[in-house]
């Protein structure tokens, strides 16, 4: 469909017509960015809000339009921005410490100081003790300055009634039980008796009013971090995870709106062998809508506060989400799980009525990301109510008949065109070991019963260019013929696997042509094939293009360790090196970067809006 065809129909959709008037319908380009991987000379153990000062900077130095953030909320023991204890709070280490501490109290900067030293960068990950550290300081700020008169306090409380004495409360329960879960607490606070909540409010007050205003400096500090933004022409892109960690104050104090007996995941596919368990309970439309919607309604009021456009994360999950019965072995992961609603004659509906309540109760831009096993009514309904996707570069195939990648105009245009997300390696690590791959444990559950694994994998694969479980197909193995001879059976038995090497063989050597880059294809990446593979996400059809910072990084020649190591998470393990990753520059040696007016010529030959 050509583009001025695709903008009347845009125009045409009553509910996103005014989100797109507002912000404009301009081709943008951007940069995906955790605050938990910056730091600049003055930080203190970890990227803050101040930090993103200079990171709106550095965006308006490349032509960069808009920021997209990682979720923002206040993290769990896992410190997965995913799996938050709230939908709304937003994460105390994030704080800016000075921008609390106010008038000479020498004591406390001294202690901010100590802490810079102790948590001192360059570092490759967080160390997130730090979290605990500035609660103490901001706690004596709390109880030297006292705020509680404050006619701005006040209006903030009562404006976040909804959720924020709750979640200031589940803080307190939570550490006054040693920090263990609320469905581990006894019965009169696991329940919320009335007569003892009451009793325990009035004994603590000062702790649940300091919660409260902890939040509320936050609120200030983001905030001005989204005027600075737009004063100079950028937009800040939020992302509003679809489930909440089930020790949450949300799922403490609105049981009803969860599923408590099943754990929300991922079927298999041929990335996860077994799929994947994310633990979180799902949501509970039905008990939702019956109050009116107003759990989804609230937090898309707070989350306005601080961005233009908004990612719904895992949309496909509002359509139907795989659900996993919560006595189900965690070893077996997403294996045995069912996908819910059961009917799939229902999943149109509930989608396209659950994303109607979010365009009907916000003026942020909606985008979706939409990755994975996606029923087709899906993009369908996205598409109809205006709602850009993902279009990640690495997917971007005829899947069917010639296994190509797609040509630049082929993108769709209501999309956001990515290299990588936070899940995947960056475009370099992907280059190296994973194109032309196959996932190994996939592989070998499709073997089972009927081939020997062990006997036709150093035929099919190069084992030393396989690495980190993923195999790499040998150049010997150039057709379906040769597959099937190698595996010994007939053809018509082995469609999985044809299918599998169809669209992962030879995926270097067609995008080497597609780039037009000379000579022969190189193993490694390097700044020229990634120049030329953003261009690709750059000069697409989709009217947005953002980029992981990794992989605008990777053109300066900063990421001096294996590409492998720059990565954000590593979905379906737990790790201290996921959701820690700390930058190997400092923004202030980013803002001086050659790279920066490098970025800005891309840009602009892709003729996206220049700042």
């Amino acid at each position: 469909m050509n583009n001025s065809l695709e903008l009347s129909q845009l125009f045409l959709n009553v509910s996103s017509r005014k989100k797109w008037e507002r912000i404009g319908l301009k081709r943008r380009a951007g940069v995906l960015v955790a605050l938990f991987s910056l730091y600049s000379c003055r930080s203190v153990g970890i990227g803050d809000f101040q930090d993103l000062f200079s990171l709106v900077d550095w965006a308006k130095s490349c032509g960069l339009s808009i920021i997209q953030l990682l979720p923002m909320n206040e993290l769990g023991p896992m410190n997965c921005p995913y799996d938050a204890e709230s939908s709304f709070a937003l994460e105390p280490a994030y704080i800016y410490l000075e921008g609390v501490i106010k008038g000479p109290l020498e004591y406390l900067n001294k202690e901010v100081e100590r802490l810079r030293q102790g948590f001192s960068f360059p570092r490759d990950y967080v160390d997130y003790t730090i979290k605990k550290e500035k609660l103490k300081i901001l706690q004596e700020v709390f109880l030297m300055q006292g705020h509680r008169d404050d006619l701005e306090f006040q209006r903030f409380r009562q404006e976040n009634s909804f959720w924020l004495q709750d979640f200031a409360l589940y803080k307190v329960l939570k550490g006054y039980h040693s920090g263990k879960p609320w469905f581990e607490w006894p019965d009169e606070f696991r329940l919320r008796d009335r007569k003892r909540i009451e009793e325990f409010i009035s004994h603590f007050e000062k702790e649940i009013m300091f919660q409260m205003w902890l939040q509320w400096q936050l609120y200030l500090q983001f905030r001005a971090v989204k005027e600075y933004a737009n004063s100079q022409g950028i937009l800040l892109k939020g992302d509003l995870p679809i489930l909440v960690c089930r020790d949450s104050a949300d799922v403490w104090s609105h049981p009803e709106y969860f599923k408590l007996d099943y754990a929300a995941g991922a079927p298999p596919d041929m990335y996860c062998a077994k799929g994947q368990r994310w633990g979180m309970p799902t949501n509970n439309w039905e008990s939702i809508e019956f109050d009116g919607y107003r759990y989804v309604r609230e937090k898309l009021k707070y989350a306005q506060n601080f961005y233009d456009i908004l990612r719904l994360d895992h949309v496909v999950g509002l359509f139907r989400i795989w659900s996993i019965p919560i006595n189900e072995p965690l070893d077996n992961q997403g294996l045995n799980g069912f996908f819910d609603p059961p009917d799939e004659r229902l999943w149109r509906q509930q989608g396209e009525k659950i994303l109607s309540v979010y365009l009907d109760n916000t003026d942020m831009l909606l985008c979706a990301e939409d990755l994975g096993i996606i029923p087709k009514d899906c993009p369908q309904v996205l598409r109809q109510l205006g709602i850009p996707g993902n279009d990640v570069q690495r997917w971007m195939k005829d899947w069917k008949q010639g296994h190509d990648f797609l040509n630049p105009s082929e993108y769709r245009f209501l999309a956001v065109a990515m290299l990588s997300t936070h899940d995947t390696t960056n475009w370099n690590a992907w280059w190296q070991y994973e194109a032309g791959t196959v996932d190994e444990a996939l592989f070998i559950r499709m073997c089972l019963g009927r081939v020997d694994y062990e006997k036709v994998k150093d035929r099919l694969f190069d084992l030393q260019l396989s690495r980190f479980g993923r195999l790499r197909w040998l150049d010997s193995v150039d057709s379906v013929e040769k597959l099937v001879a190698i595996l010994g059976r007939k053809k018509e038995e082995l469609g999985d696997f044809i299918d599998l090497y169809l669209n992962s063989f030879d995926e270097k050597e067609k995008l080497w042509r597609q780039f037009g880059l000379p000579g022969p294809m190189r193993e490694s990446s390097d700044s020229e094939i990634l120049s030329s593979a953003l261009r690709v996400v750059l000069e697409a059809e989709s009217i947005f293009s953002i980029q992981l910072i990794t992989d605008w990084l990777g053109l300066s020649g900063c990421l001096n360790k294996d590409p492998y190591f720059y990565r954000i998470n590593f979905p379906g393990t737990v790790a201290n090196t996921n959701w820690s990753l700390v930058m190997p520059i400092s923004l202030e040696e980013l803002l001086r970067s050659p790279i920066n007016k490098e970025i800005k010529k891309m840009v602009a030959a892709a003729k996206r809006e220049v700042l």
